[in-house]
């Protein structure tokens, strides 16, 4: 969240103070306030001394709006490091500073690993907070127990610190940090998993890898291969779930069904499914996260969601089938 103060003018000089996170939808809104101060002719000083983050879309704003000729001031620490790549150009268009905030900053990453090797603490604190939480989730599809992935994540964060000098650029810092996280919790879930308790022996049997026949949906779901007008495909299509998707899930039912029908995936297919579409990884990250082709992976992502689909499908297709 970002929080815009506007000064009234002074001396035909107006001042905008930001503080908090320019990112995402706070771009466009600050955008608006400079451009709002812009056309009533004053000219416009912006205070960063408080902002904590800019993103990719947020520096391209601020060098835009430098290169109008706005006093940006308080750039310290990230927020300066990411706005020394110079102006963005002029596209010649006569793009307004909300239009041209479109402008992508190929180099924000590059900036914000200097400032990390030159020991910028509030980059580091930045890089936490963006990927702390969901180290954490990563690290526990290892892990016996929150406490253990808490401190898998920890050990993680002291590894990156002291080989962030080793780090060549080859793929994004957050695929690195993430294939260090995996590397660490793989090695402590092993580790664990050869001390275990007789209580849980019997649930084991069900465990392991994939069964390669495994077939995602029920085939008596399709039509055979000789029906006359749809062969292959549903007989018993998935079932309305009578409200939208989205007000389901904002129920915390739903949340508790997709948690315990992810929980209850093989693990490979708990692995992909958590780094795909919890994690919001591309394919070829997770690929080279997990050592897996990418028709493997993309076989176990379609399985895993098949099977919370189903789950999903028994708690609320009462709902009535097709849309009845």
């Amino acid at each position: 969240m970002l929080r815009i103060d506007v000064d009234e003018p002074a001396n035909g000089t107006a001042t905008l103070r930001a503080e908090g996170k320019l990112v995402g939808p706070w771009v466009d809104e600050l955008g608006r306030a400079c451009e709002q101060a812009l056309g009533a002719g004053a000219h416009v000083t912006l205070d960063l001394a408080r902002a904590s983050f800019v993103d990719a879309r947020g520096s391209a704003l601020l060098r835009r709006l430098r290169a109008r000729g706005v006093t940006l001031k308080g750039c310290n620490g990230l927020v300066g490091e990411l706005l020394r790549g110079g102006a963005a150009p002029e596209d010649g268009r006569g793009d307004t500073v909300a239009n041209a905030i479109e402008t992508p900053v190929a180099s924000d990453e590059q900036m914000l690993v200097d400032a990390l090797r030159r020991g910028d603490e509030a980059a580091f604190a930045t890089l936490v907070e963006r990927h702390h939480a969901s180290m954490v989730r990563v690290a526990g599809l290892y892990a016996r127990s929150r406490d253990v992935a808490e401190e898998v994540a920890q050990e993680t964060w002291l590894a990156v610190c002291q080989g962030l000098d080793r780090f060549e650029g080859r793929s994004s810092l957050k695929t690195w940090l993430f294939r260090i996280l995996t590397n660490r919790a793989r090695t402590r879930g092993a580790r664990e998993a050869r001390c275990v308790p007789f209580s849980t022996l019997a649930g084991r049997a069900c465990e392991g890898d994939d069964d390669p026949d495994e077939l995602a949906v029920d085939p008596s779901r399709f039509l055979g291969p000789d029906h006359p007008r749809w062969p292959g495909h549903w007989a018993t299509p998935p079932r309305s779930w009578g409200e939208s998707p989205e007000t389901r899930l904002e129920n915390a039912e739903t949340r508790d069904v997709i948690a315990a029908a992810i929980a209850a995936l093989p693990p490979s297919q708990r692995e992909v499914m958590t780094l795909r579409d919890i994690e919001g990884l591309g394919s070829e990250e997770v690929c080279g996260l997990l050592g897996i082709a990418e028709g493997n992976q993309r076989v176990l992502l379609h399985r895993a969601r098949s099977k919370v689909r189903a789950a999903l499908e028994r708690v609320f297709g009462d709902g009535g089938e097709g849309g009845e």
